[in-house]
C-alpha cells in the first residue's frame, strides 16, 4: 500500500476515535488478502473476534453483520456480548490496494501492545498498526 493511502486510512481510523459515549482506541489490520479471499477475510474477522474479546475481558462475543441491521453497512460489523449485548468492538473490512484491510474499534484501556501482537499472528496478516 502506497505511503499516502497509509496514512489516510490512519487518519481516518483516528479521526472515528474522537471522545464520544465511551473512549475508544483502534487498530488497523493490513493483510495479504486479495478481494478473492473474502471467505479468508471472514475467517480473520472471526480469528480477531476472539482476541480483541479475550483482551477486553467481555467474556463470550458473537459478531453482527451489518446487513443484519440498516443502521450499518454491508462491510461493518460489531461484536457483542452474549449476556447482554454490550459494544466490543466495531470493525469495517475495507479493500485497499488490492488487499484487504480490516479497521478496529474498541473501548480503550486493553493492552494495545499485547492485542496488536496476538492479531499479528493471526493467518492473513501481514502487519498490525495501533490507532491511539
Amino acid at each position: 500500500m502506497s505511503e499516502t493511502l497509509e496514512t489516510d486510512l490512519y487518519e481516518r481510523t483516528k479521526a472515528l476515535l474522537e471522545p464520544g459515549e465511551i473512549e475508544l482506541a483502534g487498530c488497523i489490520i493490513h493483510t495479504d488478502l486479495s478481494g478473492r479471499e473474502d471467505l479468508e477475510m471472514h475467517d480473520l474477522t472471526v480469528a480477531a473476534n476472539e482476541v480483541i474479546a479475550d483482551h477486553a475481558g467481555k467474556g463470550e462475543t458473537y459478531i453482527e453483520a451489518g446487513n443484519d441491521d440498516t443502521d450499518f453497512s454491508s462491510n461493518q460489523f460489531q461484536g457483542l456480548t452474549l449476556d447482554d449485548e454490550a459494544f466490543v468492538w466495531e470493525c469495517q473490512q475495507l479493500l485497499r490496494d488490492g488487499t484487504f484491510d480490516l479497521v478496529f474499534y474498541y473501548e480503550a484501556g486493553v493492552d494495545q501492545t499485547a492485542l496488536a501482537d496476538d492479531l499479528a499472528e493471526l493467518d492473513g496478516v501481514d502487519r498490525v498498526t495501533q490507532v491511539p
